[in-house]
């Protein structure tokens, strides 16, 4: 007879740690610190009244509607959806217009990874190293010095939420030339014989230099013989989309999805987590049971030190020169009839309101008994108080000039905040 699964939901995770948070921190000291309770504090406390709300009210029947914060977390797999959404539209705003993207995966020995897991401010360096062994690579295979656009994401988690730190890097099909004349060069294939040797080096030497023990030197000399051929460096399979919204969700998802997403837990009961993943070699769905401390171990490894740069921008895709080179990649793709291809698109920020019709088909802030528009009537913050109150608005106007009547100012539509319901 089959054991009967305990029914998983979007507050399984938050359940998880309910149970069992305060216990592991005290087993496992390690992970008692502010950069650890901090985000699973914020985690826990999605979508509670205390953590800040907005009330909306009908003008026309007077109901009311309270719409808690979400935390807006990397962590929470409750916030994940908004918040690969947010960085959708940050990123697709800095794409080149018609630039061809490539996504190229970095990977490092497992003899290595211990040393990121001790220091996750490494992964700064690591993602600055993918950028430059690329545009090393490309200029070797050019035989000239170009100039490539990165965005580089350091992803720590593997398939089954194990530390496995790697890069993720979208990078321009080609460069700008470093003569007078700025030409284009468009990348006809990935040289992967230039790239596994040169990762190598730009690795082994990074780690060398940065952590410069005894220990790393001997495990880098090691490491120099067990891999003659060079380390791995592959293009993810399938084409990536060119421009605008594909391209930045085809990257997005590498970025904040969380190690183990709660479509992947099959079972909790107190004592054990059970989840499933796809592995990437076989393709098959593997399956492990593990103790409630363990999993959560394996959720919180992953949190990265406070305002740590998740996705990071180098070269042509560097804030100080962007705007330049996109005004003259622009120039140049009048000029070519082939090199540059694709199209741009600047995706539009969707607030709460549009969120919640895609999601669910309703319009969270039209009256159910009414179906008029609501107002915002009140902006609750858990630090600052009330920092809106509509009523507080209501100004005197019974002729020009005066303030002796009275009447509503209109609050603005939207708030540009992330909400959720919460029953009264």
């Amino acid at each position: 007879m089959t054991k009967k699964k305990n029914l998983i939901s979007k507050d399984t995770l938050r359940q998880i740690f309910r149970d069992n948070w305060e216990d592991f921190k005290k087993k496992y000291q390690v992970y008692d610190t502010p950069q650890y309770d901090e985000a699973v504090q914020k985690m826990l406390g999605c979508g509670k009244k205390e953590n800040g709300y907005a009330t909306y009210r009908c003008m026309h029947c007077g109901k009311q509607v309270v719409v808690a914060f979400s935390c807006k977390s990397s962590f929470c797999l409750s916030c994940a959806r908004s918040y690969v959404d947010r960085w959708v539209e940050y990123i697709s705003s800095h794409l080149f217009l018609g630039v061809k993207y490539r996504h190229v995966v970095l990977t490092m020995p497992e003899e290595l990874r211990i040393y990121f897991y001790r220091n996750k401010h490494l992964l700064a360096k690591l993602a600055a190293v993918g950028h430059k062994m690329m545009e090393s690579a490309l200029s070797e295979y050019f035989k000239e010095e170009v100039e490539t656009g990165s965005i580089v994401v350091p992803q720590t988690a593997g398939r089954s939420g194990e530390w496995n730190p790697h890069l993720h890097i979208i990078m321009t099909s080609g460069g700008l030339t470093k003569t007078k004349d700025r030409r284009w060069r468009e990348l006809k294939y990935i040289p992967f014989e230039i790239l596994h040797k040169k990762w190598q080096y730009y690795l082994f030497g990074m780690v060398k230099e940065q952590i410069g023990t005894e220990e790393a030197t001997t495990h880098i000399d090691k490491l120099w013989r067990q891999y003659p051929n060079g380390l791995v460096a592959y293009l993810e399979k399938g084409d990536v989309p060119e421009g605008g919204k594909g391209l930045a969700r085809y990257l997005v998802k590498y970025v904040v999805s969380p190690p183990i997403a709660v479509s992947r837990l099959i079972d909790y009961n107190g004592r054990e987590v059970e989840y499933w993943w796809r592995d990437h070699k076989s393709h098959k769905r593997e399956e492990a049971r593990l103790g409630v401390m363990q999993f959560i171990g394996r959720m919180v490894q992953h949190i990265l030190p406070k305002g740590f740069q998740r996705i990071r921008y180098y070269g042509l895709h560097g804030t100080c020169k962007a705007k330049k080179v996109r005004e003259l990649l622009t120039q140049l793709s009048k000029g070519l009839e082939h090199a540059i291809e694709g199209t741009y698109k600047v995706i539009a920020e969707r607030k709460y309101r549009d969120r919640i019709k895609e999601a669910f088909g309703i319009d969270p802030l039209k009256c159910k008994r009414c179906n008029r528009e609501m107002e915002l009537e009140e902006i609750y913050h858990p630090r600052y108080g009330v920092i809106y109150n509509g009523w507080k608005e209501l100004i005197r106007d019974d002729e020009p000039g005066t303030r002796t009547g009275y009447a509503v100012r209109r609050p603005f539509k939207e708030v540009s905040l992330q909400m959720q319901f919460v029953r009264a």
